[in-house]
């Protein structure tokens, strides 16, 4: 933790297609090894797949399935008198949408179609209509903080 005050929010350009700041988001979420440009391919040819599978906007399917994978509670640990306690707590607005991207990602991964961008697709359109693994980890999540509310007494 830094002694010197809180590190100051760099502002992200959008996204040059769509002009819009989540999917820049989710370009650099996506982008490994500083490859921008593979990132952004990825993303487009996902969006591309979506439209032409499904007839909609792909922009609102990415949008609706990132609201569907945004957590509304999660468990974070605390440690009272020796003891420690899943405490669940609400999650601001910054860290649910950065979750939601994180599950997404990770879910895409570990899919089995055979290029990054049908996997991205699968899973999007999966979670725009409320199913996919990342759905199920949000909804795990939930399930874990509904267990340990007894512990919400704790909370600080």
């Amino acid at each position: 933790m830094s002694r010197r005050g809180k590190a100051q929010k760099r502002e992200i350009p959008a996204d040059p297609r769509y002009n819009n700041y989540v999917v820049a988001k989710f370009t650099n979420k996506i982008m490994t090894s500083g490859r921008k440009r593979t990132a952004e391919n990825i993303i487009y040819t996902a969006f591309d797949l979506i439209e032409e599978r499904t007839k909609k906007d792909p922009l609102q399917v990415f949008e609706q399935a990132i609201k569907n994978a945004t957590p509304l509670i999660q468990v974070k640990p605390r440690r009272v008198a020796g003891a420690t306690y899943q405490v669940p707590i609400e999650v601001k607005g910054e860290r649910g949408l950065i979750l939601a991207m994180r599950w997404l990602m990770n879910a895409s991964r570990a899919r089995k179609e055979k290029s990054m961008a049908e996997r991205l697709a699968a899973e999007l359109s999966e979670a725009a209509q409320g199913q996919g693994a990342t759905i199920k980890k949000r909804e795990e999540l939930h399930k874990t903080a509904q267990a340990n509310r007894a512990f919400v007494h704790f909370r600080w």
